[in-house]
């Protein structure tokens, strides 16, 4: 056992249980992992599914690309190796949330079936819920609400997914949404129905 092993004496047995924390908010933590492309809505639907949700008493936490690299990330850059580094702590974090009773809602590109599966190894597979945000990259380049398409197109900004970055849309996402054929206030309520039974299983 190395020094630092020796060294670390966790306490999980000793706090309180995920159990405890769900019946006094009287609700059943999930993970919400919302991908797809930049600009395909992801960080706006997640909004409105946070606002929905908190407005009928569920308590949530949103974890946001942008955000998480202001904070807690904000040493990564863009290489694989810290892309990766960026999702694991991501999931570390959602662990987290989810032992203490609140609901995640992620919204990462998270752009490959390897990323998604290591933060769905992390977080444990019966609360990750893998929620597809489809649109294509045209639809997103017609959009490009950040700029980012235009200076990718451009040749200023390299490795861009979905264009000379791969993306791997999810084959067994628990839910797909076509953001091209619907709008946020439906996509919002489509998912508001798919996890809403998921989540007030514990309410009286």
């Amino acid at each position: 056992m190395s020094e630092k092993a020796s060294n670390i004496h966790p306490t999980f047995d000793k706090i309180l249980q995920r159990q405890d924390k769900e019946l006094l908010l009287q609700q059943h933590a999930v993970c919400i992992w919302m991908t797809g492309l930049s600009g395909s809505g992801k960080s706006t639907i997640a909004q409105g599914l946070e606002k929905k949700l908190h407005a009928h008493g569920i308590m949530t936490a949103i974890l946001d690309g942008d955000n998480v690299r202001t904070g807690i990330n904000n040493n990564l850059g863009f290489s694989e190796e810290d892309r990766v580094e960026n999702i694991r702590r991501v999931a570390e974090i959602n662990k987290l949330f989810l032992q203490n009773g609140i609901v995640t809602i992620n919204s990462f590109v998270s752009p490959t079936a390897d990323i998604r599966n290591l933060a769905k190894n992390i977080i444990g597979e019966q609360d990750f819920f893998e929620v597809y945000i489809n649109a294509s990259f045209d639809e997103c380049a017609k959009r490009d609400v950040k700029g980012l398409y235009k200076k990718a197109l451009n040749g200023e900004i390299k490795n861009f997914t979905g264009l000379d970055a791969p993306f791997e849309a999810p084959e067994n996402a628990a839910l797909e949404i076509n953001t091209a054929e619907q709008s946020i206030e439906e996509s919002v309520e489509l998912i508001y129905n798919f996890f809403h039974s998921k989540i007030k299983q514990h309410n009286k």
